[in-house]
């Protein structure tokens, strides 16, 4: 039977892939992601899952870069806006399919919220046992007064949501909040979050119309320091959503301000995307790489013990393979890095080249099609596997960049 929902996700592919995907051509073998299940019984002999867990308590491992999504159909109170959800906006369109497929949600009439999470559980459940995931909520693009503007909100995933998850499962999953610095409440749904478990804060900046650097921050970066709760907020070039005019909010030298007032701040994927205004340069200053700017800031001994990276993403095909060196070359910044797999992304096949890692040496070539083939069945076992696996110049990322839940649990 011809399903609907299938005729829409593949002809969002054909959009896609018409459009290119990050200024690059998806034309490879596969694009749809298989959403195959249980591991099979050859990878249990490779090599390269064995390194995965050398010198590592999966019980350390919190993946701290998950999102949740979905349609809202299980009552879970999520909300896809307009900018995600027309065919109108073909490109943004089909990315909210690729991320669907990537989810292994995109043909569940009526059940895409369960499918999704049943998908990250099943994933789960194929690791060793302690892994977990951090589920992030997410909060509405506000206005300067603070009011929620739905219509501008690429999509909402409630606290809540994300709360319920993870004690209905909390073998496998941790939660993150999402609250506007502007709303009048911020505060308060701040100290609610942190008494009902939440472990960090995420912000998107350029999509939900924040600017770190604003002092209507200041009472809720000063509660964040309080609690020792981090922030884990986007820098850089936002390209999955977007608010308004507002990339110039992920700016990484905006953060200091939260820095400054004892803020522990993860820089989601190290910045590793785009370009910002140097403001150090004064009125007319050159944009420099968005990752310059946050190393400037890793650099300030004063933030030491305050700043860290994440590392999600940094292996995605728009990436600068430049900066995959760079943090595997700064040995003293490693106790300051963490890892994440910004989930679904890795599930979507094209986004992430096993072959093209190992084209500029920074992968074993032995590696990629037990990579590949891992990819097909467990996407987050093969983030993990991909990351453990880099080399450059004789140098990896120790087992610590992983072992994340210490970083989380000293809140």
């Amino acid at each position: 039977m011809d399903n609907p929902r299938r005729r829409r996700f593949l002809h969002g592919l054909g959009i896609l892939a018409a459009s290119g995907m990050a200024g690059w051509s998806l034309a490879r073998p596969r694009l749809v992601n298989p959403c195959r299940s249980a591991l099979p019984a050859g990878l249990a002999d490779s090599p390269w899952l064995a390194r995965v867990w050398q010198g590592l308590d999966p019980a350390d491992v919190w993946d701290c870069h998950v999102h949740l999504a979905g349609t809202g159909d299980g009552g879970s109170g999520i909300v896809v806006g307009p900018q995600l959800s027309t065919p109108l906006r073909p490109l943004q369109y089909a990315q909210r399919l690729f991320y669907m497929n990537a989810g292994c949600a995109h043909d569940a009439p009526g059940r895409v919220d369960a499918s999704y999470v049943d998908r990250m559980l099943n994933l789960v459940e194929a690791m060793p046992a302690g892994v977990k995931l951090m589920l992030f909520a997410f909060d509405h693009f506000h206005d300067e007064q603070g009011r929620p503007l739905p219509e501008m909100s690429a999509f909402y995933v409630p606290d809540d949501y994300a709360r319920k998850l993870a004690q209905a499962h909390p073998k496998a999953f941790e939660w993150v909040a999402s609250i506007h610095p502007y709303r009048p409440d911020a505060v308060d749904r701040l100290e609610a979050a942190v008494a009902q478990g939440a472990k960090a804060v995420k912000w998107l900046p350029a999509a939900q119309n924040m600017d770190p650097g604003s002092s209507r921050c200041d009472a809720f970066y000063a509660a964040l320091a309080r609690h020792r709760l981090p922030l884990i907020t986007h820098c850089g070039e936002e390209k999955a959503v977007q608010g308004a005019d507002t990339q110039h909010y992920g700016n990484p030298l905006l953060l200091r301000r939260a820095l400054d007032k004892g803020v522990r701040v993860v820089v989601a994927h190290c910045a590793s995307l785009g370009k910002d205004v140097d403001l150090d340069q004064g009125k007319g200053a050159p944009h420099r790489s968005s990752f310059e700017l946050f190393a400037r800031l890793m650099d300030a001994p004063a933030w030491k013990d305050l700043l860290a990276g994440d590392i999600s993403a940094i292996t995605l095909r728009n990436r600068n393979l430049k900066v995959v060196k760079d943090l595997l070359q700064r040995r003293e910044w490693h106790g300051r890095l963490l890892n994440g797999s910004d989930y679904p992304l890795p599930g979507i096949l094209p986004l992430i080249s096993p072959s093209a890692l190992a084209d500029t040496g920074l992968l074993p070539r032995e590696a990629v099609a037990d990579l590949e083939w891992l990819r097909e069945h467990n996407p987050l076992y093969f983030d993990l596997a991909l990351k453990r696996a880099l080399r450059w110049q004789g140098r990896a990322f120790p087992a610590s960049v992983f072992a994340t839940r210490r970083f989380f649990e000293a809140a």
